[in-house]
């Protein structure tokens, strides 16, 4: 296995128990993303998780008006990355926390308000080239995708190490256009080892 250049980072997107099957909030599928994220995760200098930190009275949740059932609620064990992919010394942000807006972005709120560390910790590593993976391909991937563009990063979409939720029919592939729009390239794991 050839290491990516040193200028690369694997971004992996909310690969947490809520989001596998069994979980409040389950991806179709979800869990299949693990075994393609460890076998390309150690051809990366750095990796970096996003986590869905939610306090209990977040206003996406059905009970409290929003649209999502409960779901990575802060120190649970839904809330948890995935243990197979967590590994001491990753770095790990969280976003999600302020209960009066949704972040599906690893970079930004929903409204643009409040930064995650995301971007400053890119930059302190010097990190230009992002490879995202993770959950879902049509909310955090996407947001987290387009933001990361926005931030100046090229960025690659290692599509067999993501899926959707597609809750409405075609969202994954709306997803797909509108990031290669933006200019974010889709490619496969085995890309990843080149």
């Amino acid at each position: 296995m050839n290491p990516v250049k040193l200028d690369c980072a694997l971004v992996v997107v909310d690969v947490q128990y809520d989001f596998m099957p069994g979980g409040s909030l389950a991806v179709p599928q979800g869990d299949k993303v693990v075994d393609v994220i460890k076998s390309i995760r150690d051809a990366f200098r750095v990796v970096v998780f996003t986590q869905d930190w939610h306090p209990k009275d977040h206003s996406s949740f059905k009970k409290n008006g929003g649209i999502w059932p409960t779901h990575c609620v802060q120190n649970t064990s839904g809330a948890e990355i995935d243990r197979a992919l967590l590994r001491k010394g990753d770095t790990v942000v969280k976003k999600g926390q302020d209960p009066a807006v949704d972040s599906y972005s690893g970079f930004w709120d929903n409204e643009h308000r409040y930064k995650t560390e995301l971007d400053d910790f890119l930059k302190s590593k010097k990190i230009l080239t992002i490879y995202l993976a993770g959950l879902a391909t049509d909310y955090c991937v996407k947001f987290t995708a387009l933001d990361a563009v926005d931030a100046g990063c090229s960025v690659f979409l290692v599509a067999d190490a993501c899926q959707g939720v597609e809750v409405q029919r075609g969202d994954i592939a709306r997803a797909l256009e509108e990031m290669k729009q933006k200019g974010v390239e889709k490619i496969n794991s085995a890309d990843c080892l080149k």
